[in-house]
């Protein structure tokens, strides 16, 4: 078992039934705060993705090769940034985005945000964010924010305490998930989602800061102080107006990809994400996948994936691994920018379990693309957690996507 000590006061929150809290990207090390959480450059091929060059196994060197087709058609095979707002630091596995201060109406205290995707493809052309025409479904978990003289956002409602310190207790090495109990490290009150809009558009404008001045949070050499700014937060610079948070591993249709965590609808999920607690969040309808009306998009998530090894295990997955070694769980998300056009930043949770049987049978590997699951949920060899029909775990994480790596 291991266990993060809490300073805040905050009493933590009891684990939810449905597993929902048990998540998405993987526990840290016993006593350890160690905010942000592990990067995109585990120690092993089982916490890398980072796919080889085109020249393994040929008879030319990489320079030989030319620049791959993705830069001509972002839908075929190659590295493609997502968002282009942003500037990727492929060696460090972080990503440096725009820094926003915008103002909370009445108290006038400072908001610090960042915009990461939006309903309008000429906006998303505009900014470099992503576009989702599922966000036009979000009015559920939308909060309302306007400009003010100097064409700032001044927001409604929504306010976030960054001041508790993330907490989570896992289960025995037996049986680690679900974890015993868990305190995320920032929570928004009751009308907090990342979600705003602003006239008629929509964007996902997360706040990595709130309630503070520039030089409270100037750390552009990193060592952030997380009782006020993001647990994700590598460094952040107010002179410049940039802040820069760690990436986080993942595949979508047997591509891998690096995309950001920002927000959970529930508190369990946010605090082994390293996310903020976003209350709002979990008003927006789930388990609808891309039918009319649906918001999300799905998140598969593995429960009791190969964990024997830890990161040098190259088949590692699932919680079981996220929660004893420390490392992402290597989720495999639905369609995102450039592959499908269903996309959305808010990705409803599906846990995934292997059955006994394939488990005895060695059936056990790293799956990394949605009909794949979804082919092994039918012939029976995957079930939903303890055995249960397999479907929506009815929580939503804010991750968007930053990076195809091919």
């Amino acid at each position: 078992m291991f266990f993060i000590r809490s300073r805040s006061r905050r009493p933590a929150r009891p684990l939810r039934q449905t597993l929902a809290a048990v998540v998405v990207f993987g526990a840290l090390p016993a006593l350890c705060l160690a905010q942000p959480s592990p990067g995109v450059f585990g120690p092993g091929p089982g916490c890398n993705i980072f796919p080889a060059p085109a020249s393994v196994g040929a008879t030319v060197g990489l320079s030989y090769f030319g620049p791959p087709p993705s830069s001509t058609n972002p839908s075929l095979v190659g590295p493609v940034q997502l968002i282009k707002a942003g500037q990727v630091d492929d060696r460090k596995g972080v990503v440096t985005l725009p820094l926003y201060r915008g103002s909370m109406q009445g108290s006038k205290k400072a908001v610090w945000f960042i915009l990461t995707d939006v309903n309008d493809p000429e906006v998303a052309s505009l900014l470099g964010l992503n576009y989702s025409a599922k966000l036009n479904f979000a009015g559920n978990g939308v909060r309302n924010a306007s400009f003010d003289e100097n064409n700032n956002v001044v927001f409604e409602r929504g306010t976030v305490d960054f001041k508790p310190v993330r907490s989570v207790s896992a289960g025995p090495p037996s049986a680690p998930f679900p974890p015993a109990a868990a305190q995320p490290g920032s929570v928004g009150d009751a009308s907090y989602s990342p979600l705003v809009r602003i006239g008629n558009v929509i964007y996902n404008a997360p706040v990595v800061a709130y309630d503070v001045e520039a030089g409270d949070i100037n750390f552009p050499n990193g060592n952030a102080d997380y009782s006020k700014v993001h647990d994700e937060v590598v460094a952040i610079d107010t002179n410049e107006m940039t802040v820069t948070l760690q990436m986080v591993n993942g595949f979508s249709f047997g591509r891998p990809l690096w995309y950001i965590s920002t927000e959970a609808s529930l508190p369990d999920v946010a605090a082994i994400e390293g996310a903020t607690y976003a209350p709002l969040l979990h008003s927006l309808v789930t388990g609808r996948d891309d039918s009319f009306s649906s918001p999300v998009e799905r998140l598969f998530i593995a429960v009791n994936g190969p964990s024997e090894g830890g990161c040098n295990n190259p088949m590692r997955q699932g919680l079981y691994a996220a929660l004893t070694d420390g490392y992402r769980p290597n989720n495999v998300f639905g369609g995102i920018p450039t592959i499908a056009p269903d996309y959305s930043p808010l990705w409803n949770g599906n846990l995934y379990e292997w059955t006994p049987e394939a488990v005895n049978r060695g059936y056990r590997g790293q799956l990394r693309e949605e009909f794949q699951i979804l082919t092994y949920v039918q012939d029976g060899i995957l079930t939903g957690p303890g055995g249960a029909k397999f479907g929506d775990s009815q929580f939503i994480v804010n991750c968007p996507p930053i990076q195809r790596l091919n």
